[in-house]
Parts: C-alpha cells; sequence; structure tokens
C-alpha cells in the first residue's frame, strides 16, 4: 500500500516520534456563540485515545458517553487538545473532575452540541530527529513547494492499523465470506475498503502528474471539484487558474451510494478503483490539500528541527512528513528516540 508523492526526489532520513512531548496537536473548531444549553470544554488528554478520554467523563458524570459530543478522533501517542460538548447541567459537577491524563484548559457555551467534523482543522508541533543544518534547509524549502503547490490527501498508515492487513478482512466482509455482528466494526472496516480504494486511485494520479505535469498536480477533464464555499461542481472549462490560486480542488471518489461520480477521462481511471454495490453511503474527499501556517525551529547543538503547521480537518500530519520525507512511514518504524 505505497504512497506515491508529487516529488520523486533523494530521500531525508529524519525520524520522529508520536510520544506526548515530542508530537502536539491542538484543535481547531468551529466559532461558539458563548451562550446556550451546551457546555463547550477545550480539553487537553495525554496518552489517551478520544474514546479513553470521553469515557472517562462519562464515567464520572454517570451518563452514557453518546451525550458527549466530539468533533474529531486524535492520536493516543501525543499530547492533544480538542473541544467536547456537555449539557449545561453537569456545569456544578465538573468543577469536581479530576483526572490523571485529562485536563479542562476552558469552558464556554453554545447552543449546539459538537458533532463529528465540526472543526476547521488541526494545528500539529512535531519534532525531527538526526536533522543535519543542511537537511533542515532541505526540509524547509520541500515543506514551502508543497504548500504552494499540495499535499495529495491520503489517509495515512494509521487508519490501517498496525500491521495494515485490516483491508483483507474489509474485502472478506464486503464480499459475504466474513460475518461480523459488531456494528462499529463492520463501520469500521467499511471506511477501511472506502480509504484503501482512494489512496489508491490518488496513487495513480499522482504518478501521472510526475510522468506528464512536471510534478504538479495534473486536472482531467471530468472531474469533480470542491470549490472554497464547500460546493461539489464539474465546471465545462479547465479551472486551472482557480486551482492554482486554491479556490477550487479536485476530488477523489470514496465509493458507494447516492455519489457524484467523475466522468470522461477522470471517470475512466475512477471507476478501476470504485465499488457501485457498495451500499453504504458514499463521499468525495479532496485530492490535494494546502499546509498553512508553517513554522521551523531548528535546535541545531542536538539536530532536533520543530516543524509547526495547520492542515484541513480529515488530513494526516505524517503524510505531510512523508511528502518531506520521500519515503513511507509504518507504525512498526516508530520507536522510541533515545534522549541524551
Amino acid at each position: 500500500m505505497k504512497r506515491e508523492y508529487l516529488e520523486d526526489k533523494e530521500k531525508i532520513n529524519f525520524k520522529f516520534e508520536q510520544t506526548k512531548e515530542d508530537f502536539i496537536v491542538d484543535e481547531n473548531p468551529r466559532s461558539f456563540t458563548e451562550k446556550g444549553n451546551f457546555l463547550i470544554l477545550r480539553v487537553q488528554k495525554i496518552e489517551m485515545t478520544t474514546w479513553d478520554m470521553v469515557a472517562a467523563f462519562a464515567k464520572f458524570l454517570n451518563i452514557p458517553a453518546e451525550k458527549i459530543g466530539y468533533a474529531g478522533l486524535k492520536d493516543k501517542h501525543a499530547t492533544t487538545t480538542q473541544f467536547i460538548s456537555i449539557e449545561a447541567k453537569y456545569e456544578k459537577a465538573l468543577k469536581k473532575f479530576k483526572h490523571p491524563g485529562i485536563k479542562i484548559l476552558k469552558l464556554t457555551r453554545d447552543k449546539y452540541s459538537i458533532r463529528m467534523g465540526d472543526l476547521r482543522g488541526n494545528h500539529f508541533s512535531i519534532n525531527l530527529f538526526g536533522v543535519s543544518p543542511i537537511e533542515a534547509g532541505q526540509i524547509e524549502k520541500r515543506a514551502l513547494k508543497i504548500a504552494k503547490n499540495g499535499l495529495p490527501n491520503y489517509f495515512g498508515y494509521q487508519r490501517f492499523g498496525r500491521d495494515e492487513n485490516s483491508i483483507e478482512q474489509a474485502r472478506e466482509m464486503i464480499s459475504g465470506e466474513l460475518h461480523i455482528e459488531d456494528a462499529k466494526l463492520k463501520k469500521f472496516l467499511i471506511s477501511i475498503y472506502q480509504s484503501y480504494y482512494f489512496n489508491e486511485w490518488l496513487r495513480e494520479r499522482v504518478i501521472l502528474s510526475r510522468e506528464e505535469n512536471d510534478g504538479k498536480f495534473m486536472l482531467l477533464e471530468g472531474d469533480i471539484y470542491l470549490s472554497d464555499e464547500g460546493k461539489l461542481f464539474t465546471p465545462k472549462n479547465m479551472p486551472q487558474k482557480d486551482f492554482e490560486a486554491h479556490k477550487v480542488v479536485p476530488t477523489g471518489l470514496l465509493c458507494g451510494r447516492d455519489v457524484y461520480r467523475a466522468r470522461a477521462k477522470a471517470g475512466e481511471i475512477e471507476e478501476k478503483y470504485d465499488d457501485a454495490f457498495l451500499y453504504d453511503k458514499g463521499l468525495r474527499r479532496e485530492a490535494l490539500i494546502f499546509p498553512t501556517d508553517i513554522k521551523l525551529d531548528y535546535k541545531n547543538n542536538f539536530d532536533i528541527l520543530n516543524i509547526s503547521f495547520t492542515l484541513p480537518k480529515g488530513s494526516y500530519a505524517t503524510v505531510f512528513l512523508e511528502a518531506i520525507a520521500n519515503k513511507n512511514f509504518t507504525a512498526q518504524m516508530l520507536k522510541p528516540h533515545k534522549k541524551k
């Protein structure tokens, strides 16, 4: 399941770790009204999954976990800040909440509970180890070029499990060879199935762009675009100028029902990674995203480069690091770094 990138340059062999000190994620939420029947908590968690954090609040308040809203799932092996919503009637009880891995940083209110996807994006701060002064310059140059030309919006290795073998289980379930009763597991495996074929589609489009468009993502007749206003459309003419201005972006298929499908040349490629018989809802996902707020801080005496940046929701920081390094990472590769 190899991920290819738009520039096939020499590899940069830095290392990084998903630890609480070296991998920090802050959620950029939607705006809040500061009035209403829901408490909005800005929460910092350390070495916990989002589900574990939600379960801790649910247990303390003696309520079902479903009563707690959250916008996205955050990494366990990191320090992460995110927003959750709880009914305002629990405000007094929450003043007594204590947990070794959770800290309530701020509290406000809103008219609505938080739902999955209710965020603008995520800001990351990640330490890269084993970086020479020359490599620090190369990393900065590549990062800024990716921000201009776009980052292929692959699902990262985390999506597919530690051994990346969940796709086989998903195929067996969808073909009817494997029966699974657990509704959550079924939903998870379907998302794996959709994500895998999106990645394979994107890989082909990236290779085509490298071979025929000098490493810039190649727009094709029949592509379906997402506007900066959040609307899907197929233009009559190729929107190259709007694409270069980051006003529109081509999308790829997460196969399923009730979803627009590409046509013409774009449709010929997309069809190879489609499953029109999958009953679950299909979606379109941006083929490219554009990292912003990129800052680098090089600790010369320790060969450590801190890189910080913001990505849209649903995108993977590790994919950005892969594009910079020009190599794929896996969960098995991220072994603890021995600090001096």
